[in-house]
């Protein structure tokens, strides 16, 4: 059987519906990665979470200043409230830039499984951050097409293109639905 870690990137309440950085379907991609995390199929279940560098070094000092306010937004920056009961069982790890792989704890358990599915926010940003990573260290990826939002179609679809590219060796494209084999 494979061993598959469940990586969930950022899943943040700042890209909820009404929020300034609301993605596509953030709700809904939030509800289908609660649906294998509640089927039992991936034992390993990683949360990260991006927050602005206390002391940012180059483009990140320009970043802090720009998005000041969202920075500073602690509701906003706390995880979705769907993911509540998860977090209470499985790890939450912090990240100051896009990639969650900078974490060494994510990278070594990644490392340490078969395959590392992936889902969360925001699809052209901390996500194909993190999917080009994994593929760099060698890590065999799924992207769950339904478990990724953006913030909007057009981006979402121009990252599953460019990711496309990479399939079938590096990355596999597939649904909640197709994982969990329903």
């Amino acid at each position: 059987m494979q061993k598959d870690l469940l990586l969930i990137i950022d899943m943040q309440n700042i890209y909820t519906t009404g929020q300034e950085w609301a993605c596509l379907d953030a709700e809904g991609a939030a509800d289908r990665l609660n649906r294998i995390i509640d089927s039992g199929k991936c034992e390993n279940v990683i949360f990260t979470r991006f927050l602005a560098a206390k002391e940012p070094e180059g483009v990140w000092k320009d970043y802090n200043v720009k998005y000041a306010n969202i920075n500073a937004d602690t509701w906003g920056n706390e995880m979705m409230s769907q993911f509540s009961e998860a977090l209470k069982k499985y790890p939450l790890y912090t990240k100051s830039v896009y990639s969650s792989l900078t974490i060494p704890e994510v990278l070594e358990a990644c490392k340490k499984a078969d395959r590392v599915i992936v889902g969360g926010v925001v699809a052209e940003c901390c996500v194909i951050a993190t999917v080009w990573a994994l593929i760099d260290a060698g890590i065999k990826t799924v992207y769950l097409t339904d478990g990724v939002s953006g913030f909007d179609r057009a981006k979402e679809d121009a990252t599953e293109l460019t990711l496309s590219g990479l399939c079938p060796l590096h990355v596999e494209m597939m649904t909640v639905e197709d994982y969990l084999g329903e």
